[in-house]
């Protein structure tokens, strides 16, 4: 993959620092500043689906997310950028998310944010025990107290927060043993 040089670089780099901002306008008109070679670029494609999103435009970030997977499938976020966008385009849906991330566990088995997203989705889907599964497996690979903090702020797991509180993200002797 080529690496973004200058003028390229500083385009993308002010293109996020608007974003940052808030300041989408500026952030695409930095974006078309760089040259057609790297509209395919990893990294232009990531702002691209960072405008996407603050636009809510579902249906133009699940594009450049399937765009991204092509150009860098060992990129994480592709698969998390697809997921998230098909649960939301008009004939999206959860069980679309989820069946499109669940590959991205074996790709991915050491990011934290594949398994707590399979949990969310699960927990939508009413798979309260694959939900469960699945959090404590982000649990375990990203650390119970950011995977707790961050689930008990998010209201797709909303119906587990009960168990959350009371410290179901703990392994049992038998898990820490398995």
């Amino acid at each position: 993959m080529q690496k973004l040089e200058p003028p390229e670089i500083h385009h993308l780099s002010a293109a996020i620092g608007w974003l940052g901002l808030g300041n989408v306008a500026e952030a695409k008109a930095e974006l078309t500043e760089i040259s057609e070679d790297f509209h395919n670029h990893p990294d232009v494609l990531e702002a691209r689906w960072l405008i996407s999103a603050d636009e809510k435009n579902w249906e133009e970030g699940l594009e450049i997310a399937r765009s991204l997977l092509h150009h860098a499938p060992d990129r994480c976020s592709g698969w998390l950028h697809q997921a998230y966008a098909l649960r939301r385009v008009p004939d999206g849906s959860v069980k679309k998310a989820w069946t499109a991330l669940l590959p991205a566990f074996d790709k991915f088995p050491k990011e934290a944010i594949v398994s707590y997203n399979l949990s969310c989705y699960a927990c939508q889907l009413e798979l309260l025990d694959a939900a469960r599964v699945w959090l404590k497996r982000a649990a375990v690979i990203g650390g119970a107290q950011w995977v707790k903090k961050m689930a008990l702020e998010d209201t797709d797991l909303e119906t587990l927060w009960p168990e959350i509180k009371d410290g179901a993200l703990e392994l049992t002797k038998k898990e820490r043993k398995g």
